[in-house]
């Protein structure tokens, strides 16, 4: 099994989109089922995730819209990996417990899902939490914009988060 220190590269995906590239072949092997429907991550901030699901045949609906469930995709994995990058999961589990789509608008093009946290929100609404819990819930706001700035959803993606030494059936 080859191990690598995502930590590099995401550092280096947020600096260059040489970086930014290498992360996504990366992340095509780890998570194979967003390789097919070409969702990647557009753009990598501290604070912030963008991620793209193009606007292509195998993504459409019966009336040739990005399918409902690629857009879920979009913004499931837009808050799973922000979330994982600042809490590292070398110490924390995480698991989607549920998720709430509203739809506002045909995507009729490329579809970017945006998640943004900042420090002061990670440690009031998951650090703090965690000190006083074995487990905590929390839920994330995914705003979906096409490229030519339509709302076209909004996501709501509630996620379990574990200390590993805390699960009972770890790997």
């Amino acid at each position: 099994m080859v191990v690598m220190n995502f930590e590099k590269y995401i550092a280096h995906a947020k600096k260059s989109k040489f970086g930014l590239l290498k992360l996504n072949l990366g992340l095509g092997y780890m998570i194979p089922f967003n390789h097919p429907h070409g969702i990647k991550i557009a753009e990598l901030g501290d604070d912030f995730v963008r991620t793209k699901i193009p606007y292509q045949r195998r993504n459409f609906n019966h009336i040739k819209g990005i399918h409902a469930c690629g857009l879920a995709t979009a913004a499931e994995f837009a808050s799973g990996f922000l979330l994982l990058t600042k809490l590292g999961s070398e110490n924390y589990r995480l698991i989607m417990e549920s998720i709430e789509m509203k739809y506002h608008y045909q995507a009729k093009k490329d579809v970017y899902a945006k998640f943004e946290v900042t420090e002061q929100w990670m440690n009031e609404n998951v650090f703090s939490p965690l000190e006083e819990s074995d487990v905590i819930f929390i839920r994330c706001e995914i705003l979906l914009h096409d490229t030519e700035n339509n709302h076209v959803a909004t996501g709501y993606t509630n996620w379990q988060i574990k200390p590993w030494k805390k699960v009972k059936t770890q790997l």
